[in-house]
C-alpha cells in the first residue's frame, strides 16, 4: 500500500509546504504549521454536495447587470436584526464566533425558535445532543415544536437531511465538530473546515438557504482555522462579554450586507439573552456622580451614539518606571494621551501609576474619546472632581488642540435624552449644528481654554 503524502499547512494564511517550519514563510505567524493528509481529487466536481452544480457563465457588461432588492428576514430581535443590516439577507453565509460559554448556541437556537415560528429552520449540532437541545430551548420558550434538530457531524448526512427537509434558514453548531468523509485529517484541521465550509456555500448560495456556522476561537481572540473561513463567508460576527457579568456585545466584523461597524447589546437572562435597548442608561447606572476621575463620554457604534464612563485612577507610584494600564482602551494611545497632557498643561506624572477603564467592559477606538480620557486623568490627578451632568467629546491632537469629530447631533441628543446639562464639544463642531433643548453646548479648541471651563 503507498504511504499517504503529507503537507503542512499554515493556519493562518493557508500555506502549504512538504516540511514543517517553525515560522510561516508567507505569514510570519509562528507555530501555526499544522500536518494534514493529502488526498487525490475525485472525479466528482466540488459543490456537488449542493442541489444545484455550477453552471458555465459567460461575462457580462455592468451596464447590463440589473439590479434587485435584496429580501430580509426579520429576526425579531432588533439588535440582532441591527448588526445583520436590517435582518437576514436570503442564500447568506453567516459565521458567529466568540468564547466558550459566552453564549454563541444560545443567541442563534433563541433566534431559530423565533423564526420557527413562520418558516422552516434546520438546526443542526455536532457539539449537544438532542436532549440537551431541548434543555435549553425549554428555558427560553415553550413553543419548540416547529424548530426541526439533527444531532450529527458527517457532512453527508447532513446534506442528505437539508434536502429533504429543505429549510429556509440552517445553523451549524459548530463548523469545527463537522467533517467532510473524503478528507482524511481530523476534524477541526485546516482541510476539513475549508472543505465543509466550501460545501456549506455551495448549499446555502445553490438552495438559497440562509446558513450560521459557529466559529470556535483561539486563544488569541480569532476564528480558529484558517483565515481563508473569514474570506469564503459573507458575514463574521464576534459575541464578546465577561462571563462575570451578564452583559454580551454582538459586533460585525466583516458584513457585505450591511455596515461593519454596528454594535448589539444583550444581558443573559436565565430565560434566555434580552435586547439592551438603551445600553447608556445601563452603562451609566452606578457610576458616582462628582467623584474624582470619572469623566462621560458619547460615543459611535456604527448609527448608535452611547453614553459611556472613563474612570481613571492617577496614584503616586512605588518603583522606578510608572505603570500605565488600560481596560477598553488602546495602552498606546492612553500613554501618547498622558504625553500630550503634561506638555500642554504642566502635569508632570513620572512619578506616578495610571490605570484607566471603561466601565461596563466596552471598547472604544475612535477619536472622539480622546478628550473625556484626558479629563477623567486629569480629574483624578487634581483630585478635584468633575460636574457629574457634564459629557465630553472631542479628538485631542499632539499639541493639545481639539479636533473635529463626527454625527456631533445625535451624540448630543443621547447627552440629553440621560439629563446631562452640559457638553463640551470640539469648537469646530459648533457652527450650523442643531443644539437640544435643556443642554448647554460649549465649543473649545484647545485643552487649555478645556480647563478654563471645568474650573
Amino acid at each position: 500500500m503507498a504511504k499517504a503524502k503529507t503537507v503542512f499547512e499554515c493556519l493562518a494564511c493557508g500555506f502549504e509546504s512538504p516540511k514543517w517550519y517553525g515560522k510561516c514563510p508567507s505569514c510570519g505567524a509562528w507555530n501555526q504549521m499544522e500536518e494534514s493528509i493529502v488526498r487525490k481529487e475525485t472525479a466528482k466536481v466540488r459543490g456537488t454536495l449542493g442541489k444545484n452544480e455550477a453552471t458555465p457563465s459567460k461575462a457580462t457588461k455592468l451596464s447590463e447587470v440589473k439590479k434587485k432588492d435584496t429580501p430580509r428576514t426579520k429576526t425579531h430581535m432588533g439588535e440582532f436584526d441591527r448588526v445583520l443590516g436590517g435582518g437576514i439577507v436570503d442564500g447568506s453565509l453567516i459565521l458567529i464566533g466568540g468564547d466558550p460559554g459566552i453564549g454563541k448556541s444560545t443567541i442563534l437556537l433563541q433566534t431559530a425558535l423565533t423564526l420557527a415560528k413562520n418558516h422552516n429552520v434546520l438546526y443542526v449540532s455536532g457539539e449537544e445532543s438532542l436532549e440537551q437541545i431541548k434543555m435549553r430551548a425549554d428555558r427560553i420558550t415553550k413553543e419548540t415544536s416547529n424548530l426541526s434538530v439533527f444531532a450529527e457531524t458527517n457532512l453527508f448526512y447532513i446534506q442528505d437531511t437539508i434536502n429533504k427537509t429543505e429549510p429556509d434558514f440552517l445553523i451549524i453548531d459548530s463548523i469545527q465538530t463537522i467533517y467532510h468523509p473524503d478528507v482524511t485529517s481530523a476534524p477541526g484541521s485546516v482541510s476539513q473546515v475549508r472543505e465543509c465550509t466550501q460545501s456549506l456555500m455551495n448549499i446555502a448560495k445553490g438552495q438559497n438557504i440562509a446558513t450560521f456556522i459557529v466559529g470556535h476561537v483561539t486563544k488569541d481572540g480569532q476564528i480558529a482555522g484558517p483565515r481563508l473561513l473569514e474570506h469564503m463567508v459573507d458575514t463574521v460576527l464576534y459575541f464578546e462579554g465577561d462571563q462575570h457579568h451578564t452583559y454580551r456585545i454582538l459586533r460585525a466584523v466583516k458584513n457585505r450586507f450591511g455596515s461593519t461597524n454596528e454594535m448589539g447589546i444583550f444581558e443573559m437572562k436565565s430565560s434566555g439573552l434580552e435586547e439592551v435597548l438603551n445600553p447608556s442608561e445601563v452603562f451609566l447606572e452606578e457610576r458616582s456622580k462628582n467623584a474624582p476621575g470619572s469623566a462621560i463620554v458619547a460615543t459611535m457604534e456604527g448609527t448608535r451614539a452611547m453614553l459611556v464612563e472613563v474612570q481613571a485612577l492617577v496614584t503616586p507610584t512605588h518603583f522606578h518606571n510608572p505603570r500605565r494600564m488600560s481596560s477598553g482602551i488602546d495602552h498606546n494611545r492612553l500613554s501618547l494621551l498622558m504625553a500630550v497632557l503634561e506638555k500642554s498643561e504642566g502635569m508632570l506624572m513620572q512619578q506616578h501609576d495610571a490605570y484607566v477603564k471603561v466601565a461596563g467592559g466596552v471598547k472604544l477606538d475612535e477619536p472622539a474619546v480622546d478628550l473625556s480620557i484626558i479629563m477623567s486623568i486629569a480629574s483624578s490627578f487634581k483630585g478635584k472632581e468633575l460636574r457629574g451632568e457634564d459629557c465630553f467629546i472631542g479628538e485631542v491632537g499632539l499639541t493639545g488642540e481639539i479636533r473635529r469629530v463626527t454625527k456631533i447631533e445625535n451624540r448630543l441628543i443621547e447627552a440629553a435624552k440621560l439629563g446631562f446639562k452640559r457638553a463640551i464639544i470640539p469648537k469646530s463642531n459648533m457652527y450650523g449644528i442643531e443644539i437640544p433643548e435643556g443642554l448647554e453646548v460649549i465649543g473649545v479648541k484647545t485643552l487649555r481654554e478645556m480647563m478654563k471651563v471645568i474650573n
